[in-house]
């Protein structure tokens, strides 16, 4: 009878054990060395003893998507966005220089959808495959009254690991530094508040039609995947020495790049080094953004700086694919825009 009256205050415990109760076979299949026990304890638990480190650090890190989860529901799309999640946390760790190790998810709706649900999960699983990290826990909560209807929330927690004294964190970055950008493929998970108003209310486009001016379909511009940057990461250290490296997500080429920089530095992003996509083109305008704005708000095209040596550049490019944008200069932890 309690159970009757829960489901019909708007949580359903029957519903919502169903649909997790197909979910071992997926996870599992991201596991990796180091995972113990099984899915559905009370915590995930994974070996300490990480092969392959010496002195191992630690290192976590938790993000959301966040209103792309908005454009997901517009379009009845949901199958990249828990690919998304984990990218973006990879990215997040990888920019230290730590492996990935293992996920955790959450997923708060108003009232649970078993499709969405299992969309959401396999880019989740998809994404972790992909990143070699261990999906290892989660959590779904049902709060009408929190979440509207069908509406939810995708949060996500990384930890990894990186050898001690090994961080490419900007300590070592100098004056006379070049900052590499490697290309970002759209919004990836930030800036969809002011993208929507832009494109929605004040364009009054339609999710399914094209970017004004261009062949583009919108749905495909706003839905395309957050890359992982890692492996382009790896191949760059391979090559030369990272000296720092920045995702690039809220606060854009303005306000990211500075969490590495040292003490007595600075940046000149030059403008015109890469090539900045239609939709961000169309986003600064339509918008009629300030230039600051624009690049404090969007990536601009580039989803992951690299700070290197001067005499690494050549090598690095030959690495990856990647734009050389800018500078490290004397300054007080500020980036510049330079045409």
């Amino acid at each position: 009878m309690a159970r009757d009256a829960y489901a019909r205050a708007g949580v359903d415990i029957t519903l919502g054990n169903r649909v997790k109760s197909g979910i071992g076979a997926l996870v599992r299949a991201t596991h990796r060395p180091g995972v113990i026990g099984t899915v559905g304890g009370f915590g995930g638990c994974f070996d300490g003893r990480i092969r392959g480190y010496r002195k191992p650090i630690l290192v976590a890190s938790i993000d959301g998507v966040g209103t792309k989860l908005k454009v997901a529901q517009q379009v009845g799309k949901h199958g990249t966005i828990g690919e998304d999640l984990v990218n973006h946390c990879v990215n997040d760790i990888a920019a230290l220089g730590a492996e990935p190790l293992f996920f955790l998810d959450y997923i708060g709706t108003g009232k649970l959808n078993p499709k969405t649900f299992r969309q959401i999960l396999k880019g989740l699983v998809r994404g972790c495959r992909k990143a070699g990290c261990a999906l290892l826990g989660g959590e779904t909560a049902q709060m009408p009254g929190i979440y509207q209807g069908h509406d939810y929330d995708l949060v996500g927690s990384i930890v990894g690991v990186m050898e001690a004294g090994k961080a490419t964190d900007g300590r070592s970055i100098r004056k006379g530094d070049v900052i590499l950008g490697l290309a970002s493929n759209g919004l990836q998970t930030n800036g969809y508040t002011l993208a929507r108003v832009i494109l929605f209310k004040k364009a009054k486009l339609r999710v399914k039609g094209k970017l004004p001016g261009t062949s583009l379909k919108l749905e495909k511009l706003l839905m395309a995947v957050h890359p992982n940057y890692r492996p382009a990461l790896l191949k760059i250290g391979k090559k030369v020495r990272i000296k720092g490296a920045a995702h690039i997500t809220g606060g854009g080429l303005i306000d990211n790049p500075p969490r590495i920089f040292p003490k007595g530095t600075g940046a000149e992003i030059f403008l015109g080094s890469w090539p900045v996509p239609p939709l961000f083109q169309y986003l600064e305008k339509r918008g009629r953004l300030g230039r600051e704005e624009a690049y404090r708000t969007f990536n601009m095209g580039i989803g992951m700086i690299v700070v290197v040596a001067r005499k690494d550049v050549a090598a690095a490019k030959k690495a990856v694919r990647c734009f050389e944008i800018g500078r490290i200069v004397r300054g007080n932890g500020k980036v510049h825009l330079r045409k």
